[in-house]
């Protein structure tokens, strides 16, 4: 096989949505009128955002998802993927594993696979997708508003148990949904989009909640106070706060969606969680005064040794 068979096999499919896809110079989109174009760039490199013995198709899923969940947090539709492949050699039996895992997320969200490029070299994968929300009405991180409550989607710190079980050896039975969470994450694209016109600003949480709040606070010019035993989590992970907290709060992985609305907003934050089929949770209140303060149940300032995952730390 060589790689230009491996392109036509695995990954050249029809891209109903493009003028022209896979197989030229360069693919040809046609953005819908009246709508603004997003597009973001996400990167996965074996051995630090994955193990190298994960399952190709879960990888395939996850590849897309993070990318996906970029374009949920703008509440935006996402149209087209391109995907860049370094690969050590030529493994047919992977590369279709990992195809079905990604395209099979791509067919759920309606996402056209429409370029890319391969290349031999240690495993990376490198996915840019375009995304459109109509003029003017996507959710930023330069939106939040004193008095906004602070909401998250689903639960927080399962990806980061996992990962900390599994760098440990520590063999700890942990629910199946924390190995889910991180192989498998679902983006929020559903409730981005019905969340436009409901809430001020809005990220996805990558990084750690703590970390990915604080650049909507940077970036809007304003505060938080977090209660942290209001932040969602799994219930064994719950029973066992405190000792879970810095994952929950500050873990990474998550790929939930944390956003600002208004009190007033209240019952319409509830109604497009339940539209997209996912809980949501206030867990605090944007504030003036700049930073961001982690509050017990007593009011008292809890302190992380960090607040999220750093690449260069």
């Amino acid at each position: 096989m060589t790689e230009f068979d491996l392109i036509r096999r695995h990954f050249t499919r029809a891209a109903p949505n493009a003028v022209l896809g896979v197989g030229d110079d360069a693919a040809i989109v046609r953005p819908t009128m009246g709508c603004d174009l997003h597009v973001s760039t996400d990167m996965l490199v074996e051995g630090r955002h994955f193990f190298a013995d994960v399952c190709p198709e879960a990888l395939g899923h996850k590849a897309l998802a993070v990318n996906l969940s970029d374009m949920a947090a703008m509440g935006a539709t996402p149209r087209w993927v391109t995907l860049a492949l370094a690969l050590p050699r030529l493994d047919e039996a992977w590369a279709a594993a990992f195809a079905r895992g990604f395209f099979g997320l791509a067919a759920e969200h309606g996402v056209s696979v429409v370029g890319g490029d391969t290349t031999r070299g240690p495993l990376t994968l490198s996915v840019t997708i375009f995304g459109e929300t109509p003029h003017g009405q996507a959710l930023r991180r330069d939106a939040a508003q004193v008095g906004d409550d602070i909401w998250v989607s689903g639960q927080l710190g399962l990806a980061a148990a996992a990962l900390q079980q599994r760098l440990s050896g520590s063999g700890e039975a942990l629910p199946a949904d924390c190995l889910l969470k991180l192989e498998r994450p679902q983006p929020r694209v559903a409730l981005g989009q019905a969340l436009l016109g409901v809430a001020h600003a809005a990220l996805d949480v990558s990084d750690g909640f703590a970390a990915d709040l604080s650049h909507i606070l940077a970036r809007s010019g304003v505060g938080a106070e977090v209660w942290v035993d209001a932040l969602p989590t799994h219930p064994q992970l719950a029973a066992q706060r405190a000792r879970w907290l810095p994952a929950i709060a500050a873990g990474g992985d998550d790929y939930e969606l944390c956003f600002t609305a208004a009190p007033v907003q209240a019952a319409a934050v509830q109604a497009a969680a339940a539209h997209a089929g996912v809980a949501v949770h206030k867990v605090g209140r944007i504030v003036a005064a700049e930073g961001l303060r982690l509050l017990a149940a007593d009011g008292q300032v809890v302190a992380l040794e960090r607040l999220g995952y750093d690449h260069f730390a």
